[in-house]
C-alpha cells in the first residue's frame, strides 16, 4: 500500500469515526449537544482536523442523514422483499419507516426536520436520498391506483407517515392507536 492510500484509508476511517460519534452523541443528548469541540474531545482529534473533514455542524448533519437514508432504503427493501403481496408489502414499508424514525432520532431528524445543507427532489439530490425514495416508490409504485402518477403517490403516502412519525414522537398521538392508524393508511391510501 502507497503512503497516499494509507493516508486516504486514515482520512476515511477519521471521516466514519466523526460521522459515528456526532451520530452517536446527538442520539444520546440531542443534536444541541453536538459542537465542533465537544466532538474533536471524543474523538480524541483538535477542531482543525475536525475542520478538515467537515465545514462545520451543518455538514455533518448533511452526512448522518446520507447515512440514515442508506440504511432506511435497506431497512424498507429487506422488510418489502419479505412480505408477500400487495398489501403485506405497502403494510412492511410502514411499519418499517415508522420504526426507523422511532428508533433512531437524531437520524429521523438530520434527515427530515435539520438543514444538513442537502437537496431534496432536485437534480443535484446526493444519490442516498434519491435511492431512499427509491426504495419507497418500488413498493408504492404498485398501488397508486389508476390514472395516478406513482411518484406523486409515494410523495403523499410518505408524508402520512412522516406526519405519523412526527406526531408520535411529539406526544400528539395516542400510542395505543398507532397500529390501527397504520392499517387506517395504508387501507385508505393503497390500491390493492
Amino acid at each position: 500500500m502507497s503512503v497516499q492510500e494509507r493516508k486516504q484509508r486514515e482520512r476515511a476511517d477519521r471521516e466514519r469515526l466523526i460521522v459515528a460519534t456526532a451520530r452517536e452523541l446527538a442520539e444520546q443528548q440531542g443534536w444541541d449537544a453536538v459542537t465542533t469541540r465537544r466532538l474533536a474531545e471524543r474523538i480524541e482529534y483538535s477542531q482543525p482536523v475536525l475542520y478538515s473533514h467537515f465545514r462545520g455542524k451543518r455538514e455533518i448533519i448533511g452526512a448522518v442523514a446520507l447515512q440514515g437514508a442508506t440504511e432506511l432504503a435497506t431497512a424498507v427493501r429487506a422488510a418489502t422483499s419479505a412480505a408477500d403481496g400487495p398489501r403485506a408489502r405497502v403494510a412492511a414499508l410502514a411499519r418499517t419507516y415508522l420504526d426507523f424514525a422511532a428508533d433512531n432520532p437524531a437520524v429521523y431528524d438530520a434527515l427530515f426536520q435539520l438543514d444538513g445543507g442537502l437537496a431534496y427532489a432536485q437534480e443535484d439530490t446526493p444519490a442516498p436520498l434519491k435511492d431512499a425514495f427509491a426504495a419507497l416508490l418500488e413498493t408504492l409504485g404498485e398501488v397508486a391506483g389508476d390514472g395516478v402518477q406513482p411518484g406523486l403517490f409515494t410523495e403523499v403516502f410518505w408524508a402520512a407517515l412522516h406526519g405519523l412519525a412526527t406526531l408520535t414522537r411529539a406526544g400528539r398521538l395516542l400510542p395505543e392507536d398507532a397500529e390501527e392508524r397504520l392499517e387506517l393508511v395504508v387501507d385508505r391510501l393503497a390500491v390493492v
